[in-house]
């Protein structure tokens, strides 16, 4: 039964019943994915903390790690701190590498010393692989690389390599295991095989053999940018990533769980950046929390706000002689600033997919410029209308006209300019090109329209 036709009682009833049953190594028909009980405890958290964190604890190390996973990032945090550096080993050592390093990093963020128990409390191989990853930047593909996979020897045989396979599924409960890997003896990459396709070739074969039937590898680097990862799962709609290193000896692997989450990350930082909200912001946060983080860009428009106002305040005596002014401007304001963004937003959305570069400038830039012309000329003509028709002055609308088209120019080159430039000198342009856009919008909108009155209608 899906949690949603459950009231709060009845998930925590079904919970209570699941956590005894495995604990006492009973039969059990409830069934709940670690998703499932994250949602759960998510929302006991908010009524009862102590509640929420006895829960926790009470499920296997191995159910518990993956329960963790799926709560979210604040919570993981506070349980970071909460729980001993005993506990905390003995649930990182049934994850993934990758997970298992992201968790120790989460415990080094709030209490480095805590974070060494933990290292040292680990299995030895686990230990050295988390060591190794936690080397790599949250922005590389390291970061987001586990090392448990399946590869094979170019000269072992199928049936060899299927035994092997066998073993790890059981033992050590390997998962996500869609292709072989084949290397040599140095562990250089070569290429791979589906599994589909392996299991109908003769066993006694060895992959040398059967060279034919691999299919050619796409790979990434371990110190690659994690948009570039994106970039490729999304451009080969890969279900696995292999990562090797410079001289293509292979490392590990990006799984399916870990592209969905860099491609939604990817996604995220765009919409928020946007918006100018910070990426880390979550539903948990406290109203002080978001409203710090938020406040930040809030000043910063302000400041451009005021820009904009001083360049009213310049002609505000042309504003008092012809109050029309005031009842148009802000139509010139904004049609600048819809065109602006609608621009701005493809060639950032480009960017970040890669499409486009700063050495498509000129191209992107001479579009750009003859939309806006041609959206110039036709609002331009719509706005003289609208003017004439409301105020019964010909060249009010005529300085309508002009004003229109000329910001509709600027934001469109602008629109398109601004992120080229800013991702040309490294700066996210997602992140600075609405606040700089919305400026030239403004003041080219509002000096352009009051300029052009002052002159021609007073």
């Amino acid at each position: 039964m899906a949690l949603e036709n459950l009231d709060r009682a009845e998930q925590i009833q079904l919970l209570d019943g699941y956590i005894t049953a495995i604990n006492e190594g009973k039969e059990t028909d409830i069934v709940l994915h670690e998703s499932d009980i994250a949602e759960i405890l998510t929302e006991i958290k908010k009524e009862d903390s102590d509640k929420f964190y006895n829960y926790l604890t009470s499920l296997p190390p191995e159910i518990q790690g993956d329960t963790f996973l799926e709560l979210p990032d604040k919570y993981q945090n506070d349980l970071s701190k909460e729980m001993s550096a005993e506990d905390l080993a003995k649930v990182v050592n049934e994850m993934d590498t990758d997970d298992a390093t992201d968790m120790v990093q989460k415990i080094e963020e709030n209490d480095a010393l805590k974070a060494r128990e933990v290292i040292s409390q680990l299995e030895d191989d686990h230990k050295k692989h988390v060591t190794s990853l936690k080397l790599y930047k949250d922005d590389q593909a390291g970061s987001f690389m586990q090392v448990e996979l399946f590869s094979a020897n170019l000269d072992e045989t199928i049936a060899q390599a299927l035994k092997r396979l066998k073993h790890l599924k059981i033992e050590e409960e390997l998962e996500n295991i869609h292709y072989v890997f084949i290397v040599d003896n140095e562990n250089r990459l070569l290429g791979h095989i589906s599994l589909e396709d392996l299991i109908i070739i003769d066993f006694n074969k060895t992959f040398r053999e059967i060279e034919d039937e691999w299919e050619e590898t796409v790979t990434v680097r371990s110190y690659d940018d994690i948009k570039t990862v994106a970039n490729v799962v999304e451009k080969y709609n890969l279900t696995v990533l292999p990562v090797v290193d410079n001289f293509n000896h292979l490392l590990g692997r990006i799984t399916p769980d870990d592209m969905y989450d860099i491609i939604e990350e990817n996604a995220t930082d765009q919409i928020y950046s946007l918006a100018n909200v910070d990426v880390e912001e979550e539903l948990q946060d406290s109203v002080f929390e978001t409203g710090r983080s938020r406040g930040f860009w809030l000043l910063i428009n302000l400041i451009t706000a005021v820009v904009a106002s001083l360049v009213i305040g310049t002609f505000s005596e042309t504003i008092n002689q012809l109050v029309a002014l005031a009842v148009l401007m802000p139509i010139v304001a904004s049609m600048g600033g819809i065109a602006g963004t609608q621009t701005m937003t493809v060639v950032v959305r480009q960017l970040a997919l890669g499409e486009v570069t700063f050495d498509h400038t000129k191209e992107i830039l001479k579009k750009e410029l003859l939309i806006a012309i041609m959206n110039g000329v036709l609002f331009s003509l719509v706005t003289t209308l609208l003017a004439y028709i409301w105020f019964k002055m010909p060249m009010l609308g005529l300085v309508m006209a002009l004003a229109i088209f000329t910001n509709l120019v600027f934001a469109g080159v602008f629109g398109a300019g601004i992120p080229l430039f800013l991702k040309k000198i490294d700066i996210d342009p997602a992140i600075a090109s609405g606040v700089l856009l919305t400026t030239v919008t403004d003041v080219v909108g509002f000096f352009t329209f009051l300029g052009l009155a002052t002159l021609l209608l007073l």
